[in-house]
């Protein structure tokens, strides 16, 4: 398909957090300025008030939401546009946990649209740096009834209840909505999620912030939306790598995630796809070989293929991670 439309590269924003620290700047290579406590950088966003901003290109300078409504289905592929409309349906950030993060939970579809009028919030998490020891808390050791978790909560004791994933780079957990979480300190990640920033905080380790308050609890919230008889699964997804091929990580309703670790040149068709592709470069360099032009990718940058674009290429300048999403 002949279009003129390119992989656009997007401004990162930028989100000040208690937890948050400077790896973007020092592991991603991301330009933070003087912010000591960057928690997340929001890479490809259409929330309202926190749209991306094409950074390359004739289009440059519009947000993701202008360019959608010109392009329509060019942007985001048929189906994508019936089921979602001009709404784009992901959500793609960078989380720095300099510190833990809150133990919280995030409403399923069903409760986000009846209470919030909002999408639920599935999410996948993959390990691009950790500190030796550092890990993730993702549901419970075994299985817990309400009564078992109320008295944890009110004890302050809901992380021995949870289960710790010890991790390094390249490990994988997939969080479907429901599920109680949080990102352990020393862990950067790599976060695909269903369009939505509805969160449920359940234990903030007794935190206080610089006024000397604590932060905010939503227990009588969590615990609408908590699925308890889901809690005690492995969230770790299992798969080995394999240099220059495409290796399935998750397919869910919400979005289909691939890794991708290259040093040599690869073709890419995505003419029964239907869909736009996102590609998240986690370390290395390469240009994305696309129609007449050459869009290049460097650790932290992320991409929108948008779903008129069906042949590019891929061509690494040395060994480089990639993960590879669509819906």
């Amino acid at each position: 398909m002949q279009t003129f439309l390119y992989p656009f590269l997007f401004e990162p924003i930028f989100k000040e957090k208690i937890w948050g620290g400077r790896r973007f700047a020092t592991v991603l290579g991301k330009d933070i300025g003087d912010m000591e406590h960057c928690g997340e950088s929001w890479e490809l966003s259409g929330l309202i008030g926190d749209e991306s901003v094409i950074a390359n290109g004739f289009l440059a300078e519009n947000n993701l939401n202008e360019v959608l409504e010109i392009y329509l289905t060019d942007i985001v592929g048929e189906k994508n546009y019936e089921k979602y409309g001009l709404g784009f349906p992901l959500l793609i950030k960078f989380i720095d946990a300099q510190d833990d993060l809150s133990v919280q939970v995030h409403p399923d579809d069903e409760m986000a649209q009846q209470e919030y009028g909002q999408n639920g919030k599935t999410e996948m998490w993959y390990v691009v740096d950790a500190e030796e020891g550092a890990g993730l808390y993702v549901g419970f050791q075994r299985p817990v009834g309400v009564p078992e978790y109320l008295k944890a909560v009110a004890e302050g004791t809901l992380p021995q209840l949870m289960r710790f994933y010890p991790v390094k780079p390249g490990d994988t957990f997939m969080i479907p909505a429901g599920t109680v979480h949080a990102i352990g300190k020393g862990v950067l990640v790599a976060e695909i999620q269903q369009p939505s920033d509805v969160t449920f905080r359940i234990y903030d380790w007794d935190r206080v912030d610089d006024e000397g308050m604590p932060r905010e609890l939503h227990t009588e919230e969590a615990l609408k939306a908590i699925h308890f008889k889901e809690n005690n699964a492995d969230f770790q997804v299992h798969y080995t790598p394999k240099l220059n091929h495409t290796v399935d990580l998750v397919r869910s309703p919400y979005f289909n995630t691939s890794v991708l670790v290259c040093d040599a040149p690869i073709q890419k068709r995505y003419g029964e796809l239907d869909s736009f592709v996102i590609y998240m470069c986690l370390d290395g360099d390469m240009d994305v070989v696309h129609g007449g032009g050459r869009t290049r990718l460097k650790t932290g940058d992320v991409t929108l293929v948008p779903a008129a674009i069906d042949t590019l290429t891929l061509e690494p300048a040395r060994t480089t991670t990639l993960l590879e999403i669509h819906c």
